[in-house]
């Protein structure tokens, strides 16, 4: 996905905040993984988010962890990343515009480094993360890819989990502001789309509502 893209979600609709209403049938994976990274961060002194978007998620990790830097390659996602470091006073953290292939950080900068559905490239620098470092992620996808990457540059203490759940949304307005935030999709809020979504909501139209199933992968190693 081009950065035009992300450009485009970062300054006509505020970035990846949730702006719907939405119910999910049990704990989701995202949650665990939140959970799971406020422990992990309390343990180390500095790291890394890769692929922060508009920093809020960053923010909200900061007052578990001594220092995070984000970086993001959408320079409109940073503008607001910035724009809410600015207005929250927080002082542990900080948001560069740069691209995972090609960090601006210093060898064994990091003792974590964590990857919110973020990009993959971030194993082109990991040169970045300190022997014994954390890598730590968590994806809708590509989880072979992402095994191989592991392999390839030889971390160890390998662990996936995957994790299901059912997420339902009241209304078509609900439904159709989710899936303008995903990848690849056009604004199912611009009416010259509602042909678009009306396809969309065929496909997911169940006797419960409109129902999307969310599926994560948790992964997490160690570097050697």
């Amino acid at each position: 996905m081009g950065k035009d893209w992300y450009n485009m979600i970062a300054k006509k609709l505020g970035g990846y905040t949730k702006n719907w209403d939405s119910i999910k049938d049990h704990i989701s994976g995202e949650d665990i993984f939140e959970e799971q990274l406020k422990e992990l961060l309390k343990k180390y002194q500095i790291a890394l988010d890769a692929g922060c978007g508009h920093g809020d998620f960053t923010l909200k990790m900061s007052r578990f962890s001594q220092r995070i830097i984000g970086f993001d390659f959408s320079i409109e996602m940073i503008e607001k990343a910035n724009q809410l470091l600015e207005e929250s006073q927080i002082t542990n953290v900080q948001f560069f515009h740069s691209y995972a292939n090609d960090l601006p950080f210093q060898d064994e900068q990091f003792d974590i480094i964590y990857n919110r559905r973020g990009p993959l490239s971030i194993f082109r620098e990991i040169r970045v993360l300190k022997k014994d470092g954390v890598i730590f992620g968590i994806h809708s996808g590509a989880i072979d890819e992402i095994i191989n990457e592991l392999n390839n540059n030889g971390f160890y203490s390998i662990e996936i989990n995957e994790y299901t759940t059912n997420e339902y949304f009241p209304t078509e307005v609900d439904f159709a502001k989710f899936f303008t935030r995903m990848p690849g999709h056009p604004d199912y809020l611009d009416s010259t789309n509602q042909h678009l979504l009306n396809k969309l909501v065929e496909a997911h139209k169940t006797d419960r509502g409109l129902i999307v199933q969310e599926k994560r992968f948790i992964w997490k190693a160690l570097k050697n």
